[in-house]
């Protein structure tokens, strides 16, 4: 499969803070690409490029094997639907996706007909006639996202589209949003710095940070692989460790990284009961005091301190969990073969 929208050392100056940084992107025909990283990071800067709402200061930008170049953001063929959600306040949920059609000579039948099935796969048949000031925030995204769709977009571009949301909308959203992009095969680059939300919908993720892509990959690989400090750091709440703490715990190691880390799911808690040997088969025990106890919905998350060191633990709440509390005396297992081996950054 070639690759449809291509970015080639793209950057971009606000006054003398470098935003985007030579950045190299190529996005497949039908793939969803999420843009991940902290505030600040040029995420947005770089769909607004893409879209044309931001001039170039270097690079280039091509959309099935066509520069885009100075071409204004009408003539690009990309959709994009903003945080905001930017609706027209005094036109009804339909003027609304019409809007775009019109300003491309449809005809009204033409824009009648292509609002219904929008309207249909956003599940907002009913509200055609109603007022945006009137729909709830789930559904005035909807709306934004069939507007943009209208105009029959070859990319779909999406600015931190449900961080207004509840979180029980967003997560709904989320998944509807990945099921329309899935049934359209629309090409999409979507832009959060919500981790989970990136994890669930994406067939790939570039996590950016300072204006640069700094790792890539899909979404299980990125979670288990994270290259430096920053990213383990950034996928969630992964251990990370320096070589002296890694000395204290496992006793050596044999590497000549600085930084390390360990995933919370992988250390193993015991208390008040007797530790089997097959619990332990090639890993290191260290004892520990419970810090505190946080339930997290299916996760219970535990901060416990040994050796010196504060390390997070999490337990599966599937009601069979070792009961712990505040204070307790604790056993960790530790499998020095789930310990990761973090690079430098900038390396």
């Amino acid at each position: 499969m070639n690759d449809f929208l291509k970015l080639q050392g793209v950057r971009k100056m606000f006054g003398n803070s470098c935003v985007l940084d030579n950045v190299d992107l190529q996005i497949r025909e039908g793939e969803l690409v999420t843009l991940l990283g902290p505030s600040g990071c040029g995420k947005s800067t770089l769909l607004r490029c893409i879209a044309g709402l931001s001039e170039l200061d270097g690079g280039s930008i091509s959309l099935a094997n066509k520069d885009l170049g100075k071409q204004p953001p009408r003539l690009r063929e990309v959709g994009m639907v903003f945080q905001s959600y930017a609706l027209f306040p005094n036109l009804t949920a339909g003027q609304n996706v019409e809007y775009g059609m019109k300003m491309r000579g449809l005809s009204k039948e033409a824009r009648r007909r292509r609002c219904e099935e929008l309207l249909a796969l956003v599940d907002l048949e009913d509200k055609r006639d109603v007022y945006p000031q009137s729909l709830s925030g789930g559904q005035q995204q909807r709306v934004a996202l069939a507007r943009s769709l209208a105009v029959q977009p070859k990319v779909l571009l999406l600015d931190e589209p449900l961080s207004a949301l509840d979180a029980k909308i967003r997560k709904n959203l989320r998944a509807e949003i990945r099921d329309i992009q899935k049934r359209l095969n629309m090409t999409t680059l979507f832009v959060t710095h919500d981790q989970e939300e990136a994890l669930t919908v994406s067939d790939r993720i570039c996590i950016m940070n300072k204006g640069r892509i700094v790792q890539e990959g899909t979404p299980e690989s990125l979670y288990t692989e994270p290259r430096t400090e920053f990213i383990a750091r950034f996928m969630g709440s992964y251990n990370v460790l320096t070589r002296p703490e890694v000395m204290a715990l496992f006793g050596g190691i044999d590497s000549s990284a600085e930084s390390f880390a360990i995933r919370p799911e992988s250390v193993v808690l015991f208390n008040g009961r007797t530790v089997h040997q097959e619990d332990i088969n090639g890993k290191t025990l260290v004892e520990g005091t419970i810090h505190s106890v946080s339930v997290l919905g299916n996760i219970i998350r535990c901060a416990v301190d040994t050796a010196g060191i504060r390390l997070t633990v999490d337990l599966l709440n599937d009601g069979c969990w070792l009961r712990v509390e505040e204070r307790e005396k604790v056993t960790l297992a530790l499998d020095p073969a789930q310990l990761l081996h973090l690079e430098r950054e900038g390396a």
